[in-house]
């Protein structure tokens, strides 16, 4: 082998042939062609440690130093040209035309609450969401439910640990708002309720309620009758009317179910019983309602010979059941788009 082979020209003219190379990569996965062109078992800067045994003690020290530089820093500039390549993939082209993004929309039960409370906020009603997670006292006790009542049963609500549930009915929110509020108050409270019921067309584990209420002096049945028309009328429409019939909660007295005239049919079909909805009856039920228990009140540190109050609660689901001609509660859950895309433009 000529003495040569290894000199100063030599090393130079491999450095410029590395950089020319390098220079032509444009793709992270072509670096490794380099990488074995001038670092692999056959390199070129392999070939000249290959001179080494031709080369005297001292000039093996040098010329082994200034190859192992070279080696070290073609390989670090192979990993940053690598890691800069990379980079550059994965950047996304905000240049380059895109697919056409699918619109998201508010799920129809978000949309019948938001038009809910809005009316009632029309009222003077303020909105406050309460917690999910109750104890036994606000979620019972405060609400004058005795220890004997089923809804208590383990096999009607969904116990926690220590004495903790998954509230079964929005009136919790009222009773903390009772207790950390001052009359007067009027108050709107949506949220998610639970209960161990048996999914069907009609029943779900997990729905939707809203609770209303109003504690001031002098107020009477009369206000919650108009309250209660003015949402009927403004949710449903103008020629809807009301039915009081005699009911019975632990926490309202007196208390009352109340229907509303069929939207559909407006009761003109009682005697062939057409109507789909209805079924002939001419009513729907939508709701509970009452004045506020004066054991309640008082739970609540509120003195019931100074100040009355009123309550009522609906399910979501059954309003929007009934409002858009809904027949099955578990179309709200199951995420079918086909579904859910018919409210869009609510």
């Amino acid at each position: 082998m000529n003495k040569d082979f290894l000199c100063e020209e030599k090393l130079n003219n491999l450095k410029r042939e590395f950089e020319k190379d390098l220079e032509k990569i444009n793709k992270s996965q072509d670096l490794e062609t380099i990488r074995v062109k001038y670092l692999g078992r056959k390199s070129l800067i392999n070939q000249f440690f290959s001179y080494f045994p031709n080369l005297s003690k001292e000039e093996r020290g040098t010329w082994g130093k200034r190859l192992n530089i070279l080696k070290n820093k073609i390989n670090s500039i192979l990993e940053e040209k690598k890691k800069d390549l990379e980079e550059k993939e994965e950047r996304v082209d905000l240049t380059f035309p895109s697919q056409t993004l699918r619109k998201g929309s508010v799920h129809i039960l978000s949309l019948t609450i938001e038009k809910i409370c809005k009316i009632f906020e029309k009222l003077g009603f303020v909105i406050i969401e309460g917690k999910e997670i109750e104890d036994e006292w606000h979620n019972f006790g405060a609400l004058n439910i005795p220890l004997e009542h089923p809804s208590r049963d383990v096999f009607d609500t969904f116990y926690l640990e220590k004495k903790y549930l998954l509230r079964s009915h929005t009136s919790p929110s009222q009773i903390r708002v009772m207790e950390n509020h001052k009359p007067p108050l009027a108050v709107i409270s949506p949220g998610r309720v639970y209960r161990p019921d048996e999914v069907d067309a009609s029943h779900s584990f997990m729905f939707h309620q809203i609770e209303g209420f109003a504690v001031d002096k002098n107020l009477n049945f009369s206000h919650l009758k108009g309250i209660l028309l003015y949402f009927a009328k403004e949710f449903f429409a103008p020629s809807v009317r009301l039915r009081f019939r005699p009911h019975f909660f632990p926490f309202t007295e007196p208390s009352a179910e109340v229907d509303i005239s069929c939207i559909i049919c407006s009761g003109k079909n009682l005697q062939d019983k057409k109507c789909s909805v209805c079924k002939g009856k001419g009513w729907l039920e939508i709701l509970g309602c009452g004045m506020i228990h004066p054991q309640v009140l008082k739970n609540c540190r509120i003195d019931p010979k100074k100040y009355q109050g009123f309550a009522f609660g609906m399910g979501v689901e059954r309003i929007a059941m009934l409002k858009y001609g809904i027949n099955d509660i578990r179309l709200f859950f199951e995420n079918d788009e086909r579904f859910l895309r018919q409210f869009n433009g609510l």
